[in-house]
């Protein structure tokens, strides 16, 4: 029933590292180019990473550029984010969708806490 389910969230300590999953419905996967969001309390969402529908090509936020990385694999209609040198201001709910984000509901996203 769920189009778009993420996992892979925990609490680190700064520097520490967190692989995210995301798997989402064929028929999203393979016809949009995606993104992670996430969305820290009392902020507003915000673009984290997006790749092509390819793979071929990404984009990241100024902040996590160079710790980031973000990937897809459409046999299993799974996008991830690798994240390493985690700081304290990553500290959010984390979550996938297509880019941009106005077609699709949101699912119910990871917790990731970085402490200090």
């Amino acid at each position: 029933q769920r189009q778009l389910v993420e996992s892979g969230g925990g609490l680190v300590q700064a520097g520490g590292s967190l692989r995210l999953s995301c798997a989402a419905s064929r028929s999203i996967f393979v016809s949009n180019r995606m993104g992670w969001y996430r969305q820290a309390p009392e902020k507003q969402r915000e673009l984290v990473a997006t790749i092509s529908t390819s793979g071929g090509e990404t984009t990241y936020a100024d902040s996590v550029k160079g710790r980031f990385t973000i990937s897809r694999d459409d046999a299993r209609n799974t996008m991830y984010l690798q994240m390493n040198s985690l700081k304290p201001e990553d500290t959010a709910v984390y979550y996938c969708n297509a880019y941009p984000s106005i077609r699709y509901a949101w699912g119910q996203g990871t917790q990731v806490t970085v402490s200090s």
